[in-house]
């Protein structure tokens, strides 16, 4: 069996992912903020499966609702990404002459700008709330989505159904919303897809330097904040979290790859 013939089991690990992130309150063995001295630095256990933090805190616990906040940060900081990506790069590729000139060397100036310490600037100096760390990762994560969607409208644009749309005398713009668009809508998924990686990504850094989601909130990145003193002895505290990130990041880009390579070869 080829490794293509069974490539949806990721698109199932993030829905168990999602899920097991939405029923949180159900699922969670105990309160994510509650404190147990007592029981502080525990080894995985029956009474705690991931063990506790410095705080006694179960683990478990906090990675469930950790996931609630990674996820939610990763998929709407890719959202916002997505629209302005799209949106930029539709108008680039349809308008073409100085304003694709325009558009694109502003993308290509900000994808040569190191995301990660413009980020870490801009959150130490603005303090963000959770509204504004998605703001800022979306920020920042909007110019491959530009350059993939660009490039498949400048594609999609010689084709004869777009010249039979000018032909009837339909408006440029609503050529572009109504036919180009929709059809380049394999290449934005592809696009918004791998944003989402990027985004969990860089709120991971974020919270994992201390400018992102801040402590005692439980997020992915701050669960390896605080692990970080301790992992050589304690390591239990830091491989939840850094599983989830690999594993989550690993199977949005095997979806992503997915949907850019479309259906396998038959056998």
């Amino acid at each position: 069996m080829r490794w293509r013939a069974t490539p949806w089991w990721p698109v199932g690990m993030l829905a168990l992912v999602g899920l097991a992130a939405a029923a949180a309150p159900l699922l969670a063995p105990y309160a994510p903020d509650a404190i147990d001295l007592a029981a502080r630095r525990t080894p995985p256990s029956m009474a705690h499966w991931m063990g506790t933090d410095d705080l006694g805190r179960d683990l478990l616990s906090r990675l469930l609702y950790g996931a609630r906040l990674s996820l939610a940060i990763g998929g709407l900081a890719a959202a916002l990404s997505g629209g302005i990506g799209v949106t930029v790069g539709a108008v680039a590729g349809w308008r073409r002459g100085w304003l694709d000139d325009l558009l694109m060397r502003a993308t290509d100036t900000m994808l040569v700008v190191p995301r990660l310490p413009l980020l870490m600037i801009a959150a130490a100096i603005l303090s963000p709330s959770l509204a504004g760390l998605v703001a800022l990762v979306g920020a920042v994560g909007w110019m491959e989505p530009a350059r993939v969607v660009r490039g498949e409208v400048r594609r999609l644009a010689g084709w004869p159904f777009v010249e039979s749309a000018h032909a009837i005398g339909l408006a440029p713009w609503r050529v572009l919303v109504r036919h180009v668009l929709p059809n380049a809508a394999p290449a934005m998924a592809v696009a918004v897809t791998l944003a989402v990686a990027r985004a969990i990504l860089l709120e991971s850094a974020l919270s994992y330097f201390g400018v992102g989601v801040r402590p005692p909130t439980a997020s992915w990145g701050t669960m390896l904040l605080q692990a970080q003193t301790a992992i050589t002895r304690e390591p239990w505290l830091a491989l939840g979290p850094g599983a989830a990130i690999f594993g989550t990041v690993l199977c949005v880009n095997l979806v992503g790859d997915r949907l850019a390579g479309g259906s396998p070869p038959a056998e």
